[in-house]
């Protein structure tokens, strides 16, 4: 099996060999596209991983990345709200969405009124969903008590930045974004493209490493490494502004976004678009 492993890349140099490398894939049928049935054929690269450094500010970020901005920045300023929002009011106005009969958003709404699952809601997951519209949990959360796994209570972001703020050097700073709920797709719905977030500071830096189990290249893959990246800045800021004198770090800063998806792909109807921009000298880029 290949590892397609790049090592500090420039990222629109990435992004450029990314596409290159998946056009010259075989065409292949998956059957399915976030839950929902698809027979059109689908070009992959399995296991892509890179490592690159993070700028310290949202506006270097995003010239980086060229994420879809303002819609990028508005999600992800509703993914650090604190807030479980399901739905997320920027699904309204993300760049890709369809606005008409079998629309890929409203496909995985419950009732029509929840997704399956959203970012901030698996960010902050406590008091998430206080009155479930699915029928088989119905009334579970009326007593607003804060969500229970096996043993303990949920954690959640806030809970990640106290526990690096507390023990820097901390192995165990992992924020999932997929849950026991997901395994085997049980529900039949869309299940998180994430697995999770993995902090670690070092040398008075803090690194990310963000894992992902699939990844769309054109719709979705600039605006998850800046989302992720904005994280790794959120982060900081916020440690930093908690002043542990525990904390021997005096000044956080951010360090580096280490990535690894399981499937990286493109859809075979985007080649032909792929290759006539390559023809023109350009790329399938969000600017």
């Amino acid at each position: 099996m290949p590892i397609h492993s790049y090592q500090s890349p420039d990222f629109k140099s990435l992004f450029a060999r990314l596409q290159k490398e998946l056009i010259q894939q075989p065409p292949f049928v998956v059957g399915e596209w976030q839950s929902q049935h698809l027979e059109m054929p689908m070009r992959e690269l399995r296991n892509v991983s890179f490592s690159m450094e993070l700028p310290d500010t949202a506006d270097k970020l995003a010239s980086m990345t060229g994420a879809h901005l303002p819609w990028a920045e508005d999600h992800f300023l509703e993914r650090v709200s604190g807030e479980p929002l399901n739905p997320a009011p920027s699904e309204a106005w993300w760049p890709f969405a369809r606005k008409k009969s079998g629309d890929t958003n409203t496909d995985h709404k419950s009732e029509g009124k929840a997704f399956s699952h959203t970012y901030p809601e698996r960010m902050w997951p406590k008091f998430a969903n206080p009155i479930t519209p699915l029928d088989h949990l119905a009334n579970q959360r009326l007593d607003h008590q804060p969500h229970r796994g096996i043993r303990f209570e949920y954690g959640d972001l806030g809970d990640i930045v106290r526990q690096l703020a507390a023990t820097p050097f901390t192995r165990q700073a992992f924020l999932p974004i997929w849950f026991p709920e997901d395994t085997g797709a049980v529900h039949g719905k869309r299940v998180p493209c994430t697995l999770g977030y993995h902090f670690a500071i070092r040398n008075g830096m803090l690194d990310i490493t963000y894992y992902m189990r699939s990844t769309d290249l054109l719709r979705h893959f600039q605006d998850d490494i800046y989302l992720a990246g904005r994280l790794a800045q959120w982060v900081v800021e916020e440690i930093n502004l908690l002043k542990n004198t525990k904390n021997p770090i005096s000044e956080l800063r951010v360090g580096e976004l280490i990535f690894h998806t399981a499937n990286l792909h493109i859809f075979d109807g985007d080649v032909a678009m792929i290759e006539y921009r390559r023809s023109q000298g350009q790329m399938a880029w969000a600017e």
